[in-house]
C-alpha cells in the first residue's frame, strides 16, 4: 500500500487542511480504539443472567468494536463514495472495501440501540419502546441499500432518502427515550435526557445540513453525480477506480459530517457499552422501585412506636 503525500492533485502537506483534517480523524480514531480496549478490559464479560445464558456486555463490545474499529478505517483511508474520491492510492481506499466496511459498522452500530431499548422496554413493560427497538434495525437495512443504490448508479437522491430514514430511526430512539423517562430517576433520567438532546442536535444536522446537502447535488449534479450508472455498471466501477485528491474544495462538504460521525456517534457507541454494563443498578432508578420502598419503609398506621 502506498501512503504518498504527492499526488497529481496536489501536495497533502501539513499546510493543506485537508491533512490537518485527516490528522485530527486519525488522532480521534486512535483515542477512540484505546477506549474500546480498556472497555474491553474493564467490562464483565462474564454471563450477568441478563437475557439467558450469553453475555449481553460481550455481544455489545462485539458490536461496539465493529463500529469503532469501521469508523477508524474510515478515518484512515477517507474518500467519498459517489464521487470516487480518496486521500491515498490503494486498493484500500476503494468504494466497494469502504461501503461494505461502513455497511457492517451502521447496522451494529444501530443493533446496540435496538438492544439496549428493548431491555429498557422490557424492563419497565413499555410496549411502545420495544415495537421501536424491533423497528430501528429494518428500518436501517433499508436505509443500506438505498446508500448503495447511491454509491453504484451516482444518484445522490438515494443518499438523500437514505439519511432520511436514517433522521426517522433516530426520531424514533428519540420517542423511545421520552417514554423511558418518566418511568427513570436519578442519573438514568439525565442519561436519558443528554440522550435526547444528543438525538435532537443529530436530527437538526441531518434535516438542515446533511439531506439538503445530498438535495442540492442531485438536483444540480455537482461532484459528478450528473453521471450516472447502472447497478452493473456501478459494482465494477466502486471495485476499479478511485481517484486521489488533497483539494479543498472536493473535501470541504465531506469534512464537516465526517468529523462529527467519526468522533461524537463513536463516543456514543462507547457509551452505550458503559450503560448496558449497569444494567444490574438499573432497577433501583425506577420510579415504581422508589415508591415501593418509601411505601414499606412508612409506619403502619396505628403502629405503637
Amino acid at each position: 500500500m502506498s501512503l504518498e503525500w504527492q499526488a497529481r492533485s496536489g501536495s497533502l502537506a501539513w499546510s493543506n487542511p485537508v491533512a490537518r483534517w485527516w490528522g485530527l480523524l486519525t488522532v480521534v480514531s486512535g483515542v477512540n480504539i484505546a477506549a474500546w480496549f480498556v472497555l474491553y478490559r474493564e467490562l464483565p464479560i462474564q454471563p450477568t443472567g441478563f437475557a439467558g445464558s450469553a453475555s449481553g456486555i460481550g455481544i455489545m463490545l462485539l458490536f461496539c468494536a465493529a463500529y469503532v474499529f469501521g469508523c477508524a478505517f474510515r478515518s484512515f483511508l477517507p474518500r467519498a463514495d459517489v464521487q470516487r474520491i480518496c486521500l491515498f492510492d490503494t486498493w484500500l481506499s476503494s468504494v466497494m472495501v469502504g461501503r461494505s466496511v461502513a455497511t457492517v459498522a451502521e447496522v451494529c452500530f444501530v443493533a446496540q440501540w435496538a438492544i439496549i431499548l428493548h431491555h429498557l422496554g422490557t424492563m419497565t413493560g413499555a410496549e411502545t419502546v420495544i415495537n421501536i427497538a424491533w423497528l430501528i434495525v429494518p428500518l436501517i437495512l433499508i436505509a443500506e441499500c438505498l446508500s448503495w443504490y447511491a454509491v453504484l448508479t451516482r444518484n445522490y437522491l438515494g443518499n438523500a432518502i437514505e439519511n432520511s430514514l436514517w433522521a426517522v430511526a433516530f426520531f424514533a430512539i428519540g420517542v423511545a427515550l421520552c417514554r423511558l423517562l418518566p418511568e427513570f430517576n436519578g442519573a438514568v433520567r439525565v442519561i436519558l435526557a443528554v440522550s435526547i438532546a444528543g438525538i435532537a442536535g443529530y436530527l437538526a444536522f441531518l434535516m438542515t445540513v446533511d439531506v439538503p446537502m445530498y438535495i442540492k447535488r442531485w438536483r444540480t449534479g455537482d461532484a459528478d453525480g450528473d453521471k450516472r450508472l447502472t447497478p452493473r455498471e456501478g459494482l465494477r466501477d466502486v471495485m476499479t477506480r478511485w481517484v486521489v485528491t488533497h483539494d479543498i474544495a472536493e473535501w470541504k462538504e465531506e469534512m464537516a459530517w465526517m468529523a462529527l460521525y467519526f468522533s461524537l456517534a463513536v463516543w456514543s457507541s462507547l457509551a452505550l457499552c458503559v450503560f448496558y454494563s449497569l444494567e444490574h443498578r438499573l432497577p433501583q432508578y425506577r420510579i415504581e422501585a422508589v415508591i415501593v420502598s418509601g411505601a414499606s419503609s412508612a409506619p403502619l398506621a396505628g403502629n405503637p412506636r
